[in-house]
């Protein structure tokens, strides 16, 4: 018997301190109950209660919690049906309040969100909704955190995780943007033809410029060059003081030169070549007339006759080199319609 006694104290000691002893975690705080009422709040570590009197009435965690709401209908200002889809962000700040203030902590903060999502949501319009994200989000934060802080609940952050609008309406908003996209792709496309245009314009327009200076800058040198050469040809003529014999013997050497090529040409003899012809035939002449002063021993009339006609033979020889001389030159005019032409005796420089 008095081991059973003993058992059964052993028992009710071990119950005692079992209710009286509480370790708190860190983060953590639970609510303590004197015969009903608020007696203090254990914070972590090792804590002691008064059996049978005391209790913990609730264990609050300090940590920041996340809370993700079901997607909500809201309405907006241009009367279109949105599924609106929250994430909330909150830590308890003061448990005693967190405990006594509110039954019902996270399903007040859930209802308050919807209403308040509401309120900002309906002033706006669908564009205004989606483009908005960042001040729906402020006003949220700042409404909420008004409204639980009496609660001992603070709010640091409410996030928009989705807006959905009706298909319909983004089968809309899709075209739109289509079409938006498709009209800024044409005018990027006319911008850029219309830059390549005006840049191959200028580049044309610099290039013909550059062409023509080219050409102008050519010319100039090529005139200045001939006129240097023919001052240089001149002035050497001048400097020799040729005789129209040689400068009749040059034309003719010139002569298949001008006269080369395809076209119809005009043969132009100067006066010059005339001249020394002339001068040739009078230079024979004057040989015959040295001769006839010679004296001579009288000839019969047969000698007279022989030396007569070989005087004339003579004479038809020449004439006949002359004539070769001149058909030898048409003859390298090829394919040409030769005129003669005597040219006026040139000015003497």
């Amino acid at each position: 018997m008095t081991e059973i006694l003993i058992g059964a104290v052993a028992l009710i000691v071990i119950v005692v301190l079992a209710r009286s002893v509480r370790i708190v975690p860190q983060q953590r705080m639970d609510v303590v109950e004197r015969l009903g009422r608020y007696q203090r709040t254990l914070g972590p570590g090792l804590n002691f209660l008064v059996p049978f009197i005391e209790a913990v009435r609730t264990k609050v965690d300090m940590r920041e919690q996340v809370v993700s709401f079901e997607p909500q209908p809201v309405i907006t200002s241009d009367n279109l049906v949105v599924s609106i889809d929250t994430v909330l962000y909150f830590k308890v700040v003061d448990p005693v309040r967190a405990t006594y203030e509110i039954s019902n902590f996270l399903q007040a903060i859930e209802q308050l969100t919807v209403t308040t999502l509401r309120n900002v949501i309906g002033s706006l319009d669908l564009e205004r909704a989606l483009t908005s994200r960042d001040q729906i989000n402020q006003h949220l934060s700042s409404v909420l955190d008004e409204t639980t802080g009496r609660w001992g609940i603070k709010v640091t952050r409410v996030e928009l995780k989705a807006i959905e609008p009706p298909a319909s309406i983004r089968d809309s908003m899709e075209k739109q943007m289509r079409a938006e996209r498709d009209r800024r792709a044409a005018i990027l496309n006319a911008e850029g033809h219309k830059q390549s245009q005006i840049l191959t314009a200028e580049g044309e327009k610099q290039a013909a410029v550059l062409r023509a200076d080219g050409d102008r800058q050519a010319r100039i040198l090529q005139a200045e060059g001939q006129a240097k050469a023919i001052r240089t040809v001149f002035e050497a003529i001048h400097t020799a003081n040729p005789s129209q014999k040689v400068l009749a013997y040059q034309y003719l050497q010139a002569l298949p030169q001008i006269a080369n090529g395809q076209a119809s040409k005009i043969w132009i003899v100067p006066a010059e070549l005339t001249k020394a012809l002339e001068g040739m035939g009078g230079a024979l002449g004057g040989l015959a007339n040295m001769v006839g002063d010679l004296p001579v021993a009288p000839l019969t009339d047969a000698e007279a006759s022989a030396e007569a006609s070989q005087a004339a033979e003579a004479a038809a020889a020449a004439a006949r080199e002359v004539d070769d001389a001149v058909r030898a030159a048409e003859r390298q005019v090829t394919g040409a319609s030769v005129t003669p032409v005597i040219d006026p005796e040139p000015p003497r420089g």
